[in-house]
């Protein structure tokens, strides 16, 4: 495994928040997330009003999820080939522009459902892009990691408390006047990026162009980097880690309803149910991000991720809410796991290939987790609630126990990339490249001001 230098345990996230322009991103972070929550409350009841269709209100809902891929595969060269702080304005104002548009009166329900795909394909490109500018500003060691698991705590937070607050919006305000809210959140994240955060040139300057040719198009040269990150079996391996876990942890939260009814708890079960999870993954990542150290972090990475998932072997042995819910508490916590593979995923990743790899890294995370969801649906047309959530803990302990021996397996795999045909010479190996374990906080490559 790559080593790991320790850290103070006790200040780590204290010194994340000691860097101003990390400031900036947490606070940009937590606007547009609060802008995607409104945003989905306010479509669905929106669209649900306009045609009473319960299938039309909950694609709206389904709609921002599914097109991470087409943007994660088909636009994630945008975060290596532009400079990193005008993407994330770009697509802040970009969406700025679309929940504008959905607030407007005359917009047909065909157009909210059109411009909630737009938002949802550019989400994987900002998100990406994000993550790789978190290596600039924090460095790619142990800030990195932390800032990291911030920006989870906060997503994970949304989940408990953004609904909410957003159903409390609605007795305020119409849909409609709920997205302008969106779109005043996603303007102030943009301000805050532009204002807060320095200007960085592009990772890869006209990349793929070689010598007397123009370089490929977008979405080739995204295709291509897509296909360079997957050629790398290592990190290949820690991809496919970082997916699995979730891609089987949303059984439960899928069919919170259905395994409510099949206990008999109703609706204040079903509140439980979706929120246990997330409070575990809260805990687990603030104590690996306080009390342990970077290399501690690391001791944990495999064991964690190999055994997140047995808790929902629970469901099969004592259906009910006395053993569910510390069985989602407790796997929630093991997701702790990540913190770790962060880096070591950060470290497998050449510097010009960042950008696409965090990209790729958000498709992929967010589609298998919807297909996660389609697929415990469909098996529980067939099996017991209760049974489907145990196989889902089953099936999933077995893929990650593979993956975590395979991820062991390559630890002393080269960090380069090899290069794909078609888009010339691979610059993986070339110095200053982001391969490599790198000993470094990072604290020492912040700059102030722009």
């Amino acid at each position: 495994m790559p080593t790991e230098t320790p850290t103070p345990p006790r200040d780590g996230y204290r010194r994340v928040f000691a860097v101003p322009e990390f400031r900036a991103v947490f606070a940009a972070h937590a606007l547009s997330l609060l802008g995607v929550v409104v945003s989905e409350i306010a479509l669905t009841v929106l669209v649900y009003d306009l045609t009473g269709s319960p299938l039309l209100s909950a694609l709206a809902f389904a709609l921002g999820m599914l097109p991470y891929l087409v943007g994660g595969t088909l636009f994630a060269g945008v975060a290596d080939r532009f400079a990193p702080r005008r993407v994330l304005v770009v697509c802040d104002l970009l969406c700025a522009g679309c929940a504008a548009l959905m607030a407007l009166p005359v917009t047909p329900v065909a157009g909210l459902l059109a411009l909630r795909c737009l938002i949802a394909a550019i989400a994987p490109v900002f998100n990406g892009t994000r993550m790789a500018t978190l290596t600039d500003v924090l460095g790619d060691g142990d800030l990195f990691v932390l800032g990291r698991s911030l920006l989870r705590m906060v997503s994970q937070s949304a989940v408990l408390v953004g609904f909410g607050l957003g159903g409390v919006l609605l007795t305020v305000v119409t849909p409609r006047g709920a997205l302008v809210v969106t779109v005043v959140t996603f303007a102030a994240s943009a301000l805050l990026l532009r204002f807060g955060t320095r200007r960085r040139p592009a990772r890869v300057p006209g990349a793929g162009a070689r010598q007397g040719e123009p370089g490929p198009a977008l979405m080739r040269y995204s295709l291509a980097g897509a296909r360079e990150v997957l050629a790398h079996r290592r990190v290949r391996a820690l991809l496919l880690l970082l997916w699995a876990p979730p891609m089987f942890a949303v059984a439960p939260e899928a069919l919170a309803a259905p395994y409510a009814d099949q206990i008999g708890v109703g609706t204040a079960g079903v509140g439980l149910l979706m929120c246990a999870m997330p409070i575990g993954t809260i805990a687990g990542e603030v104590c690996a991000g306080s009390a342990l150290t970077s290399a501690a972090r690391a001791r944990i990475v495999l064991p964690l991720a190999a055994t997140t998932l047995l808790p929902l072997l629970a469901y099969g042995f004592a259906p009910g809410l006395a053993w569910a819910l510390p069985a989602l508490v407790l796997a929630g916590a093991g997701s702790a796991y990540t913190l770790g593979l962060d880096r070591w995923f950060v470290d497998a990743v050449p510097q010009e290939l960042r950008g696409r790899a965090m990209t790729v890294h958000t498709a992929g995370l967010m589609t298998l987790q919807g297909a996660g969801m389609a697929l415990a649906g469909l098996a529980a047309e067939f099996f017991a609630v209760s049974g489907v959530v145990a196989g889902a803990g089953v099936l999933g302990t077995v893929c990650c126990v593979l993956l975590a021996r395979e991820v062991r397996v390559t630890a002393g795999a080269s960090a380069s990339v090899p290069p794909v045909p078609g888009i010339g010479p691979s610059e993986a190996s070339a110095p200053g490249a982001g391969g490599g374990p790198n000993a470094e906080t990072g604290a020492d490559r912040y700059v102030a001001g722009d």
